[in-house]
């Protein structure tokens, strides 16, 4: 289902979430304890504040592309049985509305409190970018707002759920300074990410990286000539030896940027969604960890991770 503008600007109901990895319920987790997310990220994010206190559960699957997905029936019958719903809002979820209108678990949007980037180009001009969670630092506010949603869920467990809150963050932080620290030491001209989709204002921020993409969100994800030629022309005037796309879409436009700017492609991101438990990205910290490595690999033009 494409993605419509009026979708991106609905105000987000929250999801369900499972991540590749801890499957089964906690042993001390009771059944009507279980919180859902919107998309695997979400989950393991969660999972890593409630510990073996609750259930984490994602709607989506790993691999999933969240911008265009279409909840099922079945969806619908776990949604019925969440105690809280987790979602990342800023109109990502803008499909989801029709679900959460028929469940009564409350819902905490993840993404409150970021200070928003807005989409610069394309059909979503102006309105917040919603990929809040690739910067390690606004990745700080999406850890607090859920240590908060658990605490007001389960209060005999807040203790716990503060203590693995501020564990979570000092490793997440390590990685953010681990990508400044290297990036840094780039040409001033070669300190660019260029990508499919738009995904990576955050980090790119956090960084320090100017940014240049493809589609702003991936339910564009038909790259056009102008868009092709831009994006060739942005490479060779910044000498940016490579270029990047996401796991989730189809890399051919980008190969063609790389084809003819003389760029090489960098590397797969990821960003909306986890990996199979034995893939590369089974957590969001490796995600974070796997696309630091990448980015840096392809801007110093080292070996690819």
């Amino acid at each position: 289902m494409p993605l419509t503008r009026s979708s991106m600007v609905v105000p987000l109901a929250l999801t369900v979430l499972a991540a590749p990895a801890c499957t089964t319920a906690p042993s001390s987790a009771a059944e009507e304890d279980t919180v859902l997310t919107t998309f695997t990220v979400l989950a393991d994010m969660a999972r890593n504040v409630a510990g073996d206190k609750i259930e984490v559960v994602s709607l989506t699957r790993t691999g999933a592309e969240i911008h265009s997905y279409e909840p099922t029936p079945e969806d619908l019958a776990r949604g019925q049985d969440a105690r809280l719903i987790l979602a990342n809002g800023l109109g990502l979820e803008g499909w989801f509305t029709q679900f959460t209108d028929q469940i009564d678990a409350p819902t905490a949007t993840l993404s409150d409190g970021v200070e928003t980037i807005p989409i610069s180009a394309g059909t979503y001009e102006g309105q917040a970018n919603p990929h809040a969670w690739m910067s390690p630092e606004h990745a700080h506010t999406y850890v607090d707002n859920i240590r908060d949603a658990l605490s007001g869920l389960d209060p005999d467990n807040a203790a716990a759920f503060e203590a693995n809150a501020e564990a979570y963050k000092t490793e997440i932080s390590e990685v953010g300074e681990y990508l400044s620290t290297e990036l840094d030491t780039l040409p001033e001209a070669q300190q660019a990410l260029v990508t499919c989709e738009g995904a990576f204002s955050y980090l790119a921020r956090d960084a320090g990286l100017r940014e240049h993409y493809l589609w702003p969100v991936n339910a564009d994800s038909q790259a056009t000539p102008r868009q092709i030629a831009s994006t060739v022309q942005f490479v060779e005037d910044n000498d940016v030896p490579a270029v990047f796309c996401e796991s989730t879409v189809n890399d051919g436009a980008q190969r063609q940027v790389a084809s003819e700017s003389g760029a090489r492609l960098g590397g797969e991101l990821y960003v909306d969604s986890l990996s199979e438990a034995e893939g590369p990205v089974p957590t969001y910290l490796d995600l974070l960890r796997h696309d630091a490595e990448t980015i840096v690999a392809g801007l110093t033009e080292q070996e690819q991770p």
